[in-house]
């Protein structure tokens, strides 16, 4: 599926160096495809311990559990929550700059996830791409933590038409990025999924990227309506 710019925007420049290797998301609806690259910025932080953020992320109090065909109308995410992990962070939009490849979340904000715009949006039937930096040059960035998930573990979203959409992980799985799976973590799906990648592994000071990288899949399991 190409995602071409909207017209008279310019897109972002994106990062310095590399995220991802080149991965195709191929979208049944038009039989195309498009790349996603994501970029890690500089080296990452050293000599700072993988602890938790001091601030715990808040969830609803309230969830209703919902049918198992349960697919909500487009609307773009505003917050993310997991509070396995403590990540409370807003949302940015992601798209495909002019060489073919997503521009990565800002560098400058280590508290910032972003979601590919001409995608599915969380809760919306299909596969919603959420990316996130594990580090940048200043220190530990938002998706950090994002390994220690486990299956079970519970994904809040909420977003602008006043819902809050919970997602519950299914699995954590760490791919090499020389071989990585494209068509199992992109693939259109039939019923609401959300991906959350960030980058893992060693890290190659040669090649300024991470070897690999984490992906969560989850699906969309409660909804709380405002």
């Amino acid at each position: 599926m190409a995602a071409p710019q909207p017209p008279g925007s310019t897109p972002p420049a994106p990062a310095s160096s590399t995220f991802g290797r080149a991965l195709l998301w191929p979208v049944v609806a038009v039989a195309l495809g498009f790349i996603l690259i994501y970029n890690s910025i500089g080296a990452p932080a050293e000599g700072i311990p993988q602890a938790r953020p001091v601030a715990a992320a808040p969830v609803p109090s309230r969830v209703v559990t919902p049918a198992p065909d349960l697919v909500l109308p487009r609307s773009a995410p505003k917050r993310i929550a997991i509070t396995d992990i403590a990540v409370d962070a807003p949302f940015t939009a992601l798209s495909i700059g002019a060489s073919g490849e997503l521009n990565a979340p800002p560098p400058d904000d280590k508290n910032l996830v972003g979601w590919f715009r001409g995608g599915a949006t969380p809760g919306e039937r299909g596969t919603s791409i959420v990316a996130g930096h594990v580090d940048t040059k200043t220190g530990p960035a938002v998706f950090l933590q994002l390994s220690e998930l486990k299956p079970g573990s519970k994904v809040y979203i909420a977003r602008e038409d006043g819902t809050i959409a919970r997602f519950e992980v299914d699995s954590v799985e760490t791919f090499s990025k020389a071989h990585f799976p494209n068509d199992r973590v992109y693939a259109d799906t039939p019923s609401p999924q959300l991906r959350l990648i960030t980058c893992g592994g060693n890290y190659d000071r040669k090649a300024k990227d991470y070897e690999d990288n984490v992906v969560v899949f989850a699906h969309l399991d409660a909804v709380k309506r405002a």
